[in-house]
Formats: C-alpha cells, structure tokens, sequence
C-alpha cells in the first residue's frame, strides 16, 4: 500500500538567501525522497520565518495530515520549525513525519536536532543586536530609515522576492494577467505577503517591480 504524503515547503524573508534551498531545490528533494515510496496528495507552501509563533500554513498542514492519515514531509527539519516548542506540537499531534535530511531520525533525536537549531536562531539575533551597537558607537544612525537597517530591509525584501518568484511564476502561468488576479490568488494559497496580512494589487504590483530589478 502506497503511503500518502503532504509536503511542506518552507522559504524564510531572512535564510532564502542564506541557505541556498529554495522551493525548487525542496521539491526536487521531497520528490527525490518519496519516489517509489508513495504519493503526495497535498502541497503546503509556506513563506514565513522558521521562528515565527504562530504557523497557520503548519497548523493546516497538520489538520490535513490527520484527516487523511497522511505523513507530513519536509525537505529539512529547519524548513520545519525553528522552535522546540513547535516541533513538541508535532510530535504531540500524533500524525507521522519525516525530514527528507534525516529520515531515521527518532522523536529524541529531533528534539536534540529543534534545540540546536532554536539556540542557533538565538545566537543569530544576538550577534545582529551587537553588530548595529557597534554601528551606533561608531556613529551610525540607527532607525527605520537608518543607514544599517535600511540597507538590511532591502536585502530582505530582495530575499522574499527571490523567494516569491517560482509561486509567482506559478500565478501567471495558471492565468492571473492582473496585479489584482496575483494577488487574490496569492491571497487564495494563503500566502503571507512580505509586510501586512493580506497581498493587494499595490504590494502585488510592488512585487513584480523588485523581481524585475533584482
């Protein structure tokens, strides 16, 4: 008996750049994994940050997971969740899942893996807080409009746009040759917008605009 699959693919504003593992390079990982194994019957797509608190993709996916006896997969465990407390909830939900980076991995073993990933989110945050005091000792004005976080603001809005462009790509060939028919279907898959809640023909609009620049 096949194995019914959900997929969960997971991009970050901040890590898209950073590790290099893309929606694309995901999916070719999960179907790489799940050949000959089963089908997936469902795809999740996810643009948020691996520490956020609240997942509502995740928590569908979930949900989807245990009305189908489906087993969630996962490119990486970071594409997961970078929080203990996250992955606890998982685990807790009773539904199977696997990492296609490590597929024997045990309930303790993920735990460990949530913990080490958690911590390095923490260092992240705290190394970033250090770099942009000492931008300020040395003058720099700090702010949303300051020098420092202008210029980080702009590498990720640049970073979520890359990110967007194979959903985007996806849109446009399904038939939305308008900046409003983007963004309801963009709005309909649940997709959160790089500010804001909901996408809107300007942030649509804005969207397409930076992926032409970049």
């Amino acid at each position: 008996m096949e194995i019914k699959y959900v997929s969960l693919i997971r991009v970050s504003t901040v890590s898209q750049g950073e590790s290099g593992l893309g929606l694309e390079a995901q999916l070719k990982a999960i179907n790489e994994f799940i050949d000959g194994k089963g089908e997936v019957i469902r795809e999740f797509v996810e643009v948020e940050s691996g520490g956020a608190k609240n997942r509502k993709v995740l928590e569908e996916a979930i949900a989807f997971c245990k009305k189908h006896k489906a087993t969630l997969v996962v490119a990486r465990l970071d594409r997961l969740s970078r929080r203990v407390t996250l992955i606890s909830q998982l685990l807790e939900s009773g539904i199977e899942f696997v990492a296609v980076d490590n597929p024997h991995a045990n309930k303790f073993t993920i735990h460990i893996l949530a913990a080490v990933s958690e911590y390095e989110r923490e260092a992240i945050k705290i190394r970033t807080k250090k770099a942009l005091q000492a931008a300020k000792d040395r003058g720099v004005k700090l702010g949303t409009y300051g020098k420092v976080l202008a210029k980080k603001n702009k590498e990720n809005a640049n970073a979520f746009a890359e990110s967007m462009k194979p959903i985007i790509d996806k849109v446009i060939a399904a038939g939305a040759e308008t900046h409003r028919a983007i963004a309801d279907e963009l709005n309909r898959m649940k997709v959160k917008p790089f500010r804001g809640d909901k996408w809107h023909r300007s942030s649509a609009g804005n969207l397409l605009k930076r992926l032409a620049t970049i």
